[in-house]
């Protein structure tokens, strides 16, 4: 069974999204609109995103128009989206919709990845879900040289030192890439 890993992107002072929800101060960032391999998780079989990280996606590709550009990023694994909302699908993408408990929902996404990682791609809301329900394993940042005035946090819980273990860091391209493996919380 894969782990589930909350990998993203954030700025110095740790914000994922701009205050209008937007990742373009990310791709002015040398690097940032085509991500190093290194950086990306190599056994992802299913990508996990909430409805606000989908619609910029679409938006800022204008992929509905274009849904070639949906497998730039997603390639061909199945997405899985966590929205209360009906959402369009670019042609020919393996997108599910689901809502409620991610506890809930962990047997579908489970049996989407089969033995590869979940990947929590956004937001830090989902991500905090995840974490909450004791089933995040992994955080892995890479942090941009820009800092923002505000937006949507990292990971909106507190977390302590005690669960969370460093694994690496390095320098990639213009960003630190910092490794956590994240453990179990008190019993």
């Amino acid at each position: 069974m894969g782990r589930i890993i909350f990998d993203t992107a954030t700025s110095l002072n740790g914000w994922i999204a701009d205050e209008q929800n937007s990742l373009s101060w990310l791709f002015a960032v040398d690097g940032g609109t085509t991500p190093d391999d290194e950086v990306l998780p190599q056994n992802a079989g299913v990508l996990v995103e909430g409805s606000t990280t989908y619609e910029w996606v679409l938006a800022e590709s204008d992929i509905l128009a274009h849904p070639e550009k949906w497998r730039d990023f997603h390639g061909d694994r199945p997405t899985f989206v966590f929205t209360t909302r009906d959402l369009p699908v670019p042609e020919g993408a393996d997108i599910t919709f689901v809502s409620g408990d991610v506890v809930d929902v962990l047997p579908r996404l489970r049996e989407a990845a089969g033995d590869a990682d979940i990947w929590v791609v956004g937001g830090g809301d989902l991500a905090g879900q995840f974490l909450d329900a004791g089933l995040l394993d992994e955080i892995a940042v890479s942090i941009a040289p820009v800092l923002l005035t505000g937006g949507a946090p990292l990971l909106p819980r507190r977390l302590e030192c005690d669960r969370l273990r460093l694994v690496s860091a390095k320098a990639v391209g213009q960003f630190a890439r910092l490794v956590y493996a994240v453990d179990d919380g008190p019993a």
